[in-house]
């Protein structure tokens, strides 16, 4: 297991933010896995990093401010924060995020604290995140397991005996053979033919359909780009963004949705699950939805920004992929939307048209592209989805057949 975590850090810090010589490298990581942000530091300085640069999160004592600190502390966020990433952006740092957050950290905590820290953060952040979904700076989000998480994931094991099973998995889902970067440049080739496709068609509508009621008929802009696993920053430098991942991704137009869409798979909303989800979309705004878990941490999150409640992002992943082979529910979106197609609610990547990333707000708004202050992914994929795609001339196609590949 120890060789494979090392193959693993090597992946992500030479393949996944692919760290130059003399860049500085921002980590977030949850304190309980100290020890693999250590490693991934270790490997950055061997690769030539100029200096790593630590972001520590701890559940215990996050929770300890959500059920203490009064309301005002969650209505503002710390501008030095603010200043302190953005200072290292603009010196060309990188980003390695590891997600591994308790999935029910927060369920019984005031969801009036949650909205108010989330609408705060992102408004205060929303400068900052060009650098990341502009791609002008390489970013990676990543994972390792925490107890919490590895228990609620493997319920029916120790915690000992979850956190290796969860390893286990994180490592085989993330391609951590005898030789990650290989497997990950076959891997890449494979997604990018499926990108080349839809690029290629350059489909005005993609039409969704399945058992569940799912029934949703979604436009793209003119110009979109499908993006897969690798990415550009700024200087041309490749990257990968996210380590595993599955999907062929780009943006639907901000006011082209129209039918009803059921999620198949939780969603983690900051440390709250949400299940059992149903949509209506009409001119691309949701006008009507439910949930049988967590309807109140949706309704907190349409509530952010009036924009959130349209599609930021679409994006194919087949159902026959080994994270949704391994029907492990990981209740963590990194791993849960590589399991299965799903859109984002919010913030569209302007790097999903053409030009987008010069172009400014008006601009990117008359294009059709969303702008909100939250992107959050939700699971829609099943093994009898299919999708049909139409072409500007109305020509039909089939994209995806029970819920795969066509």
């Amino acid at each position: 297991m120890k060789e494979r975590i090392e193959r693993y850090a090597e992946l992500i810090v030479e393949k996944g933010a692919n760290i130059q010589k003399g860049q500085p490298v921002m980590i977030s990581a949850p304190i309980e896995r100290a020890d693999f942000a250590r490693i991934l530091a270790e490997k950055a300085y061997k690769r030539g990093a100029s200096e790593v640069i630590m972001n520590w999160a701890d559940d215990e004592l996050t929770l300890l401010k959500y059920e203490n600190a009064p309301m005002e502390v969650f209505e503002e966020y710390p501008k030095w924060a603010v200043d302190k990433s953005k200072y290292y952006f603009e010196k060309d740092g990188a980003v390695i995020s590891i997600h591994a957050e308790d999935p029910e950290l927060l369920k019984d905590v005031d969801p009036k604290k949650i909205a108010a820290w989330n609408k705060a953060a992102g408004l205060a952040t929303k400068e900052n995140r060009k650098y990341t979904m502009n791609d002008l700076n390489s970013w990676c989000v990543v994972s390792a397991p925490t107890k919490a998480w590895a228990k609620k994931v493997f319920p029916e094991l120790s915690e000992a005996q979850a956190v290796e099973e969860l390893w286990t998995s994180i490592l085989d889902s993330a391609r951590v053979g005898e030789d990650p970067i290989k497997n990950w440049n076959e891997h890449v080739a494979d997604m990018d033919s499926h990108a080349d496709f839809l690029n290629e068609k350059q489909f005005r509508y993609l039409h969704y359909k399945n058992s569940k009621g799912t029934d949703l008929k979604v436009e793209l802009p003119k110009n979109h780009i499908w993006l897969s696993a690798g990415s550009k920053n700024a200087k041309g430098v490749e990257f990968i963004a996210n380590i595993p991942t599955e999907e062929v991704f780009t943006m639907p137009k901000k006011d082209g949705a129209e039918g009803v869409l059921y999620s198949t798979k939780p969603l983690n909303y900051g440390g709250n699950l949400i299940d059992g989800m149903r949509f209506v979309f009409e001119k691309g705004k949701v006008v009507e939805y439910s949930a049988e878990i967590g309807e109140q941490y949706l309704k907190d999150m349409f509530g952010v920004d009036e924009y959130g409640k349209h599609l930021g992002e679409v994006a194919l992943v087949p159902f026959d992929s080994p994270i949704s082979n391994s029907n492990i529910l990981y209740y963590n979106t990194l791993f849960d939307e590589n399991a299965s197609c799903h859109f984002a609610f919010g913030k569209a990547y302007p790097t999903c048209i053409e030009g987008g990333t010069k172009m400014n707000e008006d601009e990117l708004k008359a294009a059709g592209v969303n702008d909100a202050l939250i992107h959050e992914d939700f699971m829609v994929g099943s093994e009898d989805l299919s999708i049909k795609g139409e072409t500007w001339d109305g020509e039909l196609f089939t994209v995806f057949e029970k819920g795969n590949w066509a």
